[in-house]
């Protein structure tokens, strides 16, 4: 039997993070990694293919949570960090089968053409509606404060971040800094004016990547880690002196256990121990399809657009990386990357790499001015998907609570249980790593306000 300290169940960015903050703080602890997969990574992944650099996952985070900073400031990245600011690139919204650049902040959308005067003046009730008690879908939540006008735009914002649906998502699980907000002052913008007083003003965040890609992130997390690859974990146990673990590679023991994993995958081997009131959640699949052009590709300067469900579009959207970042295509060409898929068009994953090609390209090109044919194409069809916090969701989250509070030792964070962006992961790592080196669980994070971007 294998013994050590600390034994995290899961290598992708949660497991790996729990590790980093770990060690930065007791650089001599025994810690042992355990991963299902042959590589560390889970969701995260860049791929290079011909000189074009795509992502099968995240394309990156915001450099706006501390938490997220410290990890970068830590690892020493220097050069190979890309840098995109959000106030520079401008993001699109498809309304009406065209682009419109889509502003950033509620004043800047109360001014611009996007609303009528009329939904305008609805967005102003926020000001005195008050907040209703019980959980609420996005879209529910966001007609009650701003109006249905708003919704096509709520739309877009769930899309950028879960692929899902506004009308089964819970602004509670999803955006509790938004609830806190309104609990709080009574309305949403007099919340926001009012906790930004005494505080420094920062600006607009950037977009944050690396040269490589994402996956030069997790290269060098996992860089001097002990990482058991390909082996899948079959069974748990508590005993008197710790926790006991039978996997494809052998056994195990450590005094303190964390699951960083997919909460899907978290929930079978938390049920071992007690019954989840759920088994899983749904998720959202989404394809990338990349596509390379010349430079007779007029694509608009920015981060990419997005399309609500009411456009009836066959892409939820589009990233322009090369604007992004440079490097992510040869000299001379340009890249587009497709979004395909999610809550709201599975159907079309079962398409072939030819048909998906053909139809996000005739989609795409209604929008943007592309040559006849990409000179490059590449189909990216993860099968880790993002995990829907919808309605009902605060009753797993309740239950991590009690898993930990209930047994000793044990920790749990990862995809889907507090969030799903990488500073969700981050941020929850951190605060796991810290609850095992005070020997305390069951402890949820306060929900923090976080902007919306899109």
């Amino acid at each position: 039997m294998n013994k050590h300290d600390v034994i995290i169940i899961g290598a992708g960015l949660s497991g790996l993070s729990v590790a980093h903050f770990l060690k930065k703080a007791r650089p001599d602890i025994d810690l042992l990694l355990i991963e299902k997969s042959d590589r560390p990574g889970g969701a995260i992944r860049s791929q290079e293919t011909e000189g074009f650099l795509a992502e099968w996952g995240p394309h990156g985070f915001l450099d706006n949570i501390e938490e997220a900073r410290e990890l970068l400031d830590d690892l020493d990245l220097g050069d190979e960090v890309q840098k995109a600011p959000l106030k520079k690139f401008l993001r699109y919204i498809c309304r009406d089968g065209r682009l419109k650049v889509l502003p950033q902040t509620p004043p800047a959308i109360i001014s611009s053409n996007l609303l009528s005067l009329e939904a305008k003046f609805r967005m102003l009730g926020d000001l005195w509606k008050k907040p209703l008690s019980h959980e609420q879908t996005i879209a529910d939540w966001a007609a009650h404060r701003f109006g249905k006008a708003i919704l096509p735009i709520a739309d877009i914002a769930v899309t950028g971040t879960y692929a899902g649906d506004i009308e089964k998502l819970s602004i509670d699980a999803a955006y509790p800094g938004m609830r806190l907000l309104e609990t709080e002052y009574g309305s949403v913008f007099k919340g926001a004016i009012k906790s930004r007083k005494g505080k420094a003003r920062t600006g607009m965040p950037s977009m944050v990547s690396f040269k490589n890609g994402m996956g030069q992130l997790i290269t060098t997390l996992a860089t001097g880690n002990d990482i058991a690859l390909n082996s899948a974990v079959w069974d748990i146990s508590r005993g008197d002196d710790g926790w006991y673990l039978e996997t494809d590679t052998g056994g195990y023991s450590a005094r303190n256990l964390v699951v960083a994993l997919h909460i899907n995958r978290a929930l079978p081997m938390l049920s071992k121990l007690t019954a989840a009131p759920d088994q899983s959640v749904s998720e959202a699949i989404v394809y990338n399809v990349v596509m390379g052009f010349d430079e007779q590709a007029d694509i608009p300067y920015g981060f990419g657009y997005l399309a609500p469900k009411v456009e009836n579009r066959f892409a939820l959207g589009s990233l322009f990386p090369t604007h992004m970042f440079p490097g992510r295509a040869p000299a001379g060409m340009k890249v587009l990357e497709v979004l395909i898929g999610g809550t709201r068009n599975p159907e079309h994953l079962s398409l072939s790499d030819d048909d998906l090609v053909e139809i996000a390209y005739a989609d795409v090109s209604q929008l943007i001015k592309l040559p006849q044919k990409p000179l490059f194409t590449k189909v990216l069809r993860p099968e880790i998907g993002i995990p829907q916090l919808e309605i009902g969701h605060s009753r797993l989250q309740d239950y991590r609570e009690k898993v930990e509070t209930d047994f000793q030792g044990l920790y749990v964070n990862g995809f889907g249980w507090e969030g799903i962006g990488v500073n969700d992961m981050i941020k929850m790592a951190k605060r796991s790593a810290e609850n095992l080196l005070k020997g305390v669980g069951g402890t949820r994070g306060p929900a923090t306000v976080k902007g919306v971007y899109f």
